[in-house]
């Protein structure tokens, strides 16, 4: 136990040494830089992103997924924990103003993943197998030169062990475990360790089989589960919020009003507010981050700029939508306050005194699965990693050390998990968005002959 202390508190520290003012300034500052260099282009074509994603690919278009695929596959990475638990360690760390910096963050996030996404599909890269991929550390190979190849492989080992699943398997078997197990006396709260282990191999043994079908049964999952899920999740909410509508102004002007004073905050830091936010938004949205740009880069089209702005709609209704749901029924709920709990157990007591007849039970379903298509992508991102980094044909072996990384991940110590997470999230972001950058012009001249030539109007 004492070792586990000590590495809960070295992780920690290393988080707030990355997730510093550099790193937000290089976040925002660069999600603002996109925004405006474009001419607010992502806020203007908006709708344009919806209209493209019943758009059919051509046969003889590059890539394995349709714009929908690509960007369910994208959103089933980040919907989920990220919405749920990732909203709940929100409030919980930086109070109610977290929120505001959530959506700040999203906001900016939206020209960012115009950018990433675009560079994915215009500077995709042939692995080792001959076969089309994208993602940052192919953006950096092809974009920028042999020079910067150290920095797509410094991008490639922190995606590795950034989209390790032990975050979303260790909030999943804890939200069974607290709605469901406990109740009906499968498991308590002192001893649960035999429950988590054995669910924890269940939950392998339904990632082996989606990941041994590979990246097309992975589209045709997340492409079922992850629109079903939200709807779900929306409607649950929706009714939650409906029944206390009279609450939501007072939640808004909380949230309004703690993003400047930080008075939710330990000693009422406002910057501890701020940089909470932006974390936990990055690890909502993940604009900026990259992982993102792996699913959009394996989508089948020959317009970089097409795939770009479908990208656009994952922060909108990531943080947007669906983050701000969250927090609204933990606000109103009170729960925040007591301290008992983090994580998606915050979630869902919330859900639990807002919803008493089933609402904690109907979210651990909903959860569940939306956690399931996270791990799902994840191993995804992570085999695509390990196949940059020692070669295509070797990448296949990587499912079964993931699938030990489900089980260790149900066992875990919730602190030290997100902080591993929180910590490489912050180390694939200066590539993402140093190459990004740096390339910006090259996707300003691709959008302005695509929306030429596709006569686009805003």
């Amino acid at each position: 136990m004492d070792t586990i202390k000590q590495l809960e508190t070295v992780m920690g520290q290393l988080v707030g040494f990355l997730w510093g003012p550099p790193l937000v300034i290089l976040l925002v500052g660069g999600g603002l830089f996109f925004l405006l260099y474009s001419r607010l282009l992502p806020y203007r074509y908006l709708p344009q992103s919806v209209r493209l994603l019943w758009r059919k690919p051509d046969r003889d278009d590059p890539g394995q997924l349709s714009h929908f695929q690509a960007l369910s596959t994208a959103l089933s990475g980040t919907l989920g924990m990220g919405n749920v638990s990732g909203v709940a360690i929100a409030i919980a760390m930086g109070g109610p103003g977290a929120i505001f910096w959530m959506w700040v963050s999203a906001l900016v996030g939206i020209a960012t993943k115009f950018y990433t996404c675009t560079l994915a599909v215009m500077f995709r890269g042939q692995d080792s197998e001959g076969q089309w991929q994208g993602g940052p550390m192919y953006v950096v190979r092809e974009g920028l030169g042999k020079k910067w190849l150290p920095m797509a492989y410094f991008f490639a080992v922190a995606g590795l062990l950034g989209t390790m699943p032990i975050f979303q398997i260790n909030q999943l078997v804890q939200v069974l475990r607290d709605t469901l197990a406990i109740p009906a006396g499968l498991a308590s709260d002192n001893a649960h360790f035999t429950f988590d282990l054995l669910l924890g191999l269940v939950l392998a043994l339904l990632v082996m089989m989606v990941a041994l079908g590979k990246l097309p049964r992975l589209g045709r999952v997340t492409g079922l589960l992850v629109p079903t899920m939200v709807v779900g999740y929306l409607l649950l909410t929706a009714m939650v919020l409906i029944s206390h509508a009279s609450d939501i102004p007072a939640a808004f002007a909380m949230i309004f009003q703690d993003a400047f004073s930080g008075n939710a905050v330990a000693g009422g830091v406002v910057g501890s507010v701020i940089i909470t936010g932006i974390r936990r938004a990055a690890f909502s949205n993940e604009a900026g981050i990259g992982t993102e740009a792996m699913a959009h880069g394996a989508a089948q089209t020959r317009e970089p700029v097409r795939e770009g702005m479908v990208a656009m709609l994952g922060p909108v209704i990531d943080t947007l939508i669906v983050c701000t749901c969250t927090a609204l029924v933990i606000l109103i709920s009170g729960v925040w306050q007591s301290g008992e709990s983090n994580g998606v157990t915050l979630t869902a007591n919330a859900f639990g005194d807002l919803f008493p007849h089933g609402g904690a039970v109907i979210l651990a379903v909903l959860v569940s699965l939306l956690s399931l298509s996270t791990v799902f992508t994840f191993w995804y991102y992570g085999s695509k990693c390990l196949g940059f980094l020692i070669g295509a044909k070797y990448q296949h072996y990587y499912i079964w050390w993931y699938l030990v990384l489900v089980v260790l991940g149900s066992v875990a110590s919730l602190k030290l998990v997100v902080s591993l997470v929180d910590s490489m999230y912050a180390l694939m972001a200066i590539p993402t968005m140093t190459s990004a950058l740096l390339l910006a012009p090259k996707v300003n001249r691709a959008a302005r002959q695509y929306l030429k030539s596709s006569q686009a109007s805003p």
